[in-house]
């Protein structure tokens, strides 16, 4: 339904929508299909959604940082069946070397120069004042008639 929509797209709405030109999309269909040819000759059920809607999944989870939950509420699947498809494909793309990035030996024996920036994100306590129960219990001692 969402990819019989979104392929009517010109070119320029079509990559603000999903992140990725047409031309990249077609040829992760066409990894994807590969792969799963081979996973669907072994036997299993059949997908309720089409390759290419399974792929849009993935991608508005990757682009818009949507919970499993909320994709899965878009397309009409159960969590699990939309966290388990999101890495199927996450994974296949990851091991055909046309996605594949380079390991940390290959960028360092190479001539390029990166630029790194990190982002702290950890969690840190708040701080708050130490509660002094004798100071609670004396006003409420107080309160009391």
């Amino acid at each position: 339904m969402k990819y019989e929509v979104i392929k009517v797209l010109e070119e320029e709405k079509f990559r603000r929508l999903t992140g990725v030109k047409r031309s990249t999309f077609e040829k992760m269909i066409k990894i994807l299909n590969e792969a799963d040819k081979s996973k669907q000759g072994k036997g299993g059920r059949k997908p309720k959604r089409g390759l290419e809607e399974r792929l849009l999944m993935a991608l508005e989870y990757i682009r818009e940082y949507r919970t499993y939950f909320h994709v899965s509420q878009s397309y009409g699947v159960s969590e699990s069946t939309c966290y388990e498809t999101i890495k199927w494909i996450e994974n296949t793309l990851i091991k055909h070397p046309d996605f594949a990035l380079p390991g940390r030996k290959a960028v360092l024996k190479s001539d390029r120069e990166y630029e790194l920036v990190l982002i702290d994100a950890t969690e840190t306590p708040i701080e708050r004042p130490q509660k002094n129960k004798s100071r609670f219990t004396q006003e409420k001692r107080n309160d009391t008639p």
